[in-house]
């Protein structure tokens, strides 16, 4: 099977189409299940039972930073808990769309709805779960970069 890549700026961030002949449609599900096995994922723990939890990285949206612990929030709202300092966070993500806003928060920009400038030249981010956040003057340029939203 010859595999072919093609970009499409329609549609939103985190989704793939494969387009196949439909001779081909007997193969989809191996195909769905080799993407999903692909996909990263961290293990966090569930403070309510202390039992650890492997997520995927895509369902986490914001990851703050809780002592020498870290709080990870989904965007369905559950919230777990990582046994890493922020700042080695991101490297156990190694996850594209993960950027670090501040000095207490990482933030996944496939769930930013919008964002706009404040006072002090900071920026103010709001996520499709109604959460918002702020990007430091620091991480400002950072953030730009990353983000292409």
């Amino acid at each position: 099977m010859e595999i072919r890549f093609e970009a499409d700026s329609g549609m939103d961030r985190g989704w793939a189409k494969v387009v196949t002949h439909p001779a081909e449609q007997e193969h989809w599900k191996n195909l769905e299940a080799a993407f999903q096995a692909a996909e990263k994922r961290i293990i966090v723990i569930n403070a309510s039972n202390n039992r650890q939890v492997s997520l995927e990285t895509s369902k986490v949206a914001v990851i703050e930073a809780e002592d020498r612990m870290c709080s990870v929030h989904l965007i369905t709202g559950e919230m777990y808990l990582l046994n890493t300092r922020l700042k080695f966070a991101l490297e156990a993500l190694d996850t594209p769309g993960f950027v670090k806003i501040n000095n207490q928060t990482i933030i996944n920009t496939r769930y930013i709805k919008e964002f706009s400038a404040t006072a002090n030249a900071r920026v103010e981010v709001l996520l499709t779960n109604d959460s918002s956040y702020t990007v430091s003057r620091y991480y400002i340029n950072h953030f730009r970069r990353s983000y292409h939203g």
